[in-house]
């Protein structure tokens, strides 16, 4: 099938098969090479960036944890400043009170100037909700309970990423809960901040280029912390969390996990879109330069099928010349040696073959010739025409005037229709001719034809080949006439021919009669009379008017017959 389909494809659409193939096949094969290793290398570099970018962000993040320990460890009982805390709380004494706070608050100035990291701190009494010693100022809406638990171990609650209590900052900070562990109080809590700028920081230091974002996740795998809340909500569970996978793919998001050794997990999420955005990038390149391959490819492809259409089309207009005319045009070179080789070759056939032409048309109309005079002349027409003489003046010495009229209209037919005046009559001669056939065959048959003619004057004089109307006139006899039938000749002149139409109302014709009457090569020897047939008239006007002359049969079985006839008007036949 496919090698049938090829061999109909032209020259042109072959070449640019060709080029396509020649060019593509390579470069597609390169690229598909091409596109396997530079899709591993760029695998490996971005999932290395983005593992070592979240290594990092874990690690900034068990940094501050460890400090959040260390600070509130500082701050609670077995501290310097938890104990300072415990004789506040038992001090009676109005001066020994404020003079202990005094100094419990230059501790706290100088443990959080020590350490910079750190933000809101202070000491929450968890049964009423008071605070004391706040190095700023609290917002009103403080509760524990709504602030995010990352993790809780060693009687230690740590927090976050949440919103700072601050009243004066709005970043996120992680923060931790420690119980004091007064002797005589159990509801005291040291509640640090850390300044959590820093590790936002660090999670926007995306070494990848893409758009990562982050969860937090606490030690069940709920999320802590989430920026991407439409997909991932906080409080939620990572629905990954419990196979232990370290990466893997979650509604449309390519996700990579680092977990600390508290057992909370930091997780760098991706769209897939921005994952692939490089390499989408380097395919496109590819394409880009495929593309101006094939342009190339089509371009020398055009360029090559210029170079053998203009020969071509050369050959073409040969052709078309030696179909239409033995016209020499002027010599056209190529300007390649090849096809001009061919086209004087070309040329060189056509006269050959314009000459066999014009032999075989003389030959061709000699023979025409041969055959009209053989027709002719098929009954000798000095014996026939004199015995006919002699048979009418016995008629006319005996007083057969019947047997006269049909030997002098008989006499009269064969000496028009044998051609004694010539080959060419007028039309006036041409009726007259058709009525003295009429008039033998209503004698021989001894019945009335209603035959009417009827001629427009401006025709009578003009000049038609001999013999043309009697052979119709007889087709319409011969061809279903009955006892009511009648026969209609019209000649009239129409425009720049002479129009002639024989009707009748006889059986009609089938298709097959028609083409039979029109083609036929044989002389209808078989009817009876002067029927020399359709045929003698058809090669009859061809010879005279060659295809500027028409005849057509118009018929309807059971309705009749109608013959037309159109013969250019001309001064000289």
């Amino acid at each position: 099938m496919r090698a049938f389909l090829y061999d109909y494809l032209t020259l042109k659409k072959r070449i640019f098969i060709i080029f396509l193939f020649s060019s593509l096949i390579p470069f597609i094969s390169i690229g598909l090479i091409s596109y396997y290793t530079i899709y591993s290398l760029l695998t490996n570099k971005i999932q290395s960036g983005i593992q070592s970018n979240l290594k990092q962000v874990e690690l900034s993040l068990e940094n501050t944890i460890s400090n959040l320990n260390h600070v509130s460890q500082q701050l609670a009982f077995q501290g310097t400043v938890g104990k300072k805390l415990d004789q506040l709380l038992g001090a009676n004494q109005p001066f020994e009170r404020s003079y202990i706070a005094d100094e419990l608050k230059n501790e706290l100035s100088l443990v959080t100037f020590t350490n910079p990291s750190i933000g809101l701190t202070m000491y929450y009494f968890k049964q009423d909700g008071s605070y004391i010693f706040e190095n700023s100022g609290v917002k009103s809406n403080f509760s524990l309970d709504t602030m995010p638990l990352l993790a809780q171990y060693y009687g230690i609650s740590y927090y976050g990423p949440h919103i700072s209590n601050n009243r004066f900052d709005n970043q996120y900070v992680l923060s931790a809960l420690r119980k004091v562990d007064l002797p005589e109080r159990d509801d005291v809590y040291v509640y640090i901040e850390s300044g959590f700028r820093l590790t936002q920081n660090i999670l926007n230091n995306n070494q990848f280029g893409g758009t990562v974002s982050h969860l937090i996740l606490d030690n069940d795998g709920r999320i802590a912390y989430s920026e991407v809340t439409d997909a991932f909500p906080r409080d939620s569970l990572f629905s990954s969390f419990a196979g232990g996978e370290k990466s893997g793919s979650l509604h449309g998001y390519l996700w990579f996990k680092e977990t600390s050794n508290q057992g909370w997990s930091v997780i760098s999420i991706i769209p897939k879109v921005d994952y692939n955005k490089e390499m989408n990038r380097w395919f496109v390149q590819i394409l880009l330069i495929a593309l101006l391959f094939v342009a190339i490819s089509l371009l020398l492809a055009w360029l090559l099928w210029k170079m053998v259409y203009r020969p071509l089309n050369n050959f073409n207009k040969e052709i078309k010349l030696l179909a239409q005319s033995n016209a020499q045009p002027g010599l056209v070179r190529t300007k390649i040696p090849e096809f001009d080789y061919l086209l004087h070759q070309f040329r060189e056939m056509k006269e050959q073959i314009w000459d066999l032409f014009a032999e075989v048309e003389q030959k061709e109309k000699r023979r025409v010739d041969l055959e009209v005079e053989k027709l002719r002349y098929q009954i000798n027409p000095h014996f026939l025409m004199n015995t006919l003489d002699t048979v009418h003046w016995l008629a006319v010495m005996n007083g057969q005037s019947e047997i006269d009229r049909l030997i002098l209209s008989l006499n009269k037919l064969l000496y028009y229709n044998l051609g004694k005046l010539g080959e060419i009559a007028t039309m006036e001669e041409e009726i007259d001719a058709l009525q003295q056939y009429l008039t033998l065959q209503q004698i021989r048959y001894d019945f009335q034809f209603d035959v009417k003619i009827e001629v427009e004057e401006a025709v009578l004089k003009m000049p038609i080949p001999r013999f043309l109307l009697q052979p119709l006139v007889e087709n319409a006899l011969y061809h279903g006439l009955n006892d009511e039938g009648f026969i209609r000749v019209n000649v009239a002149r129409l425009q720049s021919c002479i129009e002639i139409s024989i009707r009748d109302n006889g059986t009609g014709m089938s298709e097959e009669t028609i083409q039979s009457l029109l083609n036929s090569q044989k002389v209808e020897s078989r009817k009876v009379g002067m029927g020399i047939g359709m045929n003698y008239v058809k090669r009859m006007i061809e010879t005279h008017y060659g295809n500027d002359a028409e005849l057509r049969i118009d018929s309807v079985m059971g309705q009749g017959t109608t013959v037309f006839l159109n013969l250019p008007i001309r001064e000289e036949i």
